[in-house]
């Protein structure tokens, strides 16, 4: 199917770190000239109907995706899932215990943090809307409003930050088995803002190639916090695998400057996506 621009297919609502619940996000999506816009909320496809509804409702297109929580080694990697069965037995599970293990990590952090700062989980909670996944963003708000920061930015660049003093390490499997997750579940893979960190930190060549073996679609080039080099290596990968390229936002409402429609993905690249996935053949 044809899909409007401009298109933006990395954003968050309230189901997880996001401000906006997914009709207000929607809306700021049609009111800021999208013409299609995904919402990739962290492990939950909580919001995807009233999105959907919504986008309806504007007059725009709606991309059901995911950001996928993942770990290799020390770092974080984040995995953006597009067109999955949401009630996949295999992925709804692990999205669980990713959840789980969430909520059990910002409880440890804030008991650790309050040991220092005036800091209660009642204060986190009163930041998170009800059913969402609670985690460092909610933690940052909580410590916002105490008092301890200015905003999120400063949270995460200080109390949450790895070497902040408080940090635990989130349970979340490998990019490689959250490839093959997102595949088993009819889903496209997308790796997330690969390069925040530049070149050389991006995830080494040997161990990207088996991401596309196990079924790596595309790779999130433009985004903010993709470094000069780091994006010449991503595209320079890209046409060497026949990978997709998208750009997106990676939209919080007022918990990041990140604005919607900042950098957006052409539709053959969402068409091409479109088409690796279960629903294409459907």
């Amino acid at each position: 199917m044809p899909y409007r621009e401009p298109i933006d297919l990395h954003t968050h609502s309230s189901v997880s770190d996001g401000t906006q619940t997914p009709a207000e996000l929607v809306r700021a999506a049609a009111a800021a000239g999208l013409g299609t816009v995904a919402l990739t909320d962290h492990d939950s496809t909580a919001g995807w109907a009233d999105a959907s509804a919504e986008a309806s409702a504007q007059g725009i297109d709606f991309v059901p995706g995911m950001e996928l929580s993942t770990r290799f080694g020390w770092k974080s990697v984040h995995m953006l899932a597009y067109f999955f069965d949401p009630e996949d037995a295999a992925l709804v599970a692990e999205c669980e215990r990713i959840r789980d293990g969430r909520r059990t990590r910002a409880e440890s952090m804030v008991a650790r943090i309050a040991e220092d700062y005036e800091l209660t989980w009642e204060d986190v909670l009163a930041h998170t809307a009800p059913g969402a996944s609670v985690g460092r963003p909610h933690i940052a708000d909580a410590l916002v409003t105490r008092g301890h920061v200015l905003n999120r930015s400063e949270a995460f660049e200080t109390l949450l930050h790895p070497r902040g003093g408080y940090f635990e390490p989130l349970y979340a499997p490998s990019p490689l088995d959250g490839v093959k997750l997102i595949r088993g579940a009819g889903g496209v893979p997308v790796l997330a803002h690969p390069a925040t960190h530049g070149r050389d930190n991006v995830l080494d060549a040997r161990y990207l190639t088996s991401l596309v073996d196990a079924g790596l679609v595309g790779l999130e080039v433009d985004h903010r916090e993709n470094t000069d080099d780091g994006k010449a290596y991503l595209l320079e990968f890209a046409r060497a695998h026949d990978l997709v390229v998208t750009g997106s936002s990676d939209y919080h409402g007022a918990g990041k400057p990140n604005r919607l429609g900042e950098n957006t993905t052409s539709p053959a690249a969402l068409e091409r996506i479109f088409r690796a996935s279960s629903t294409a053949s459907a």
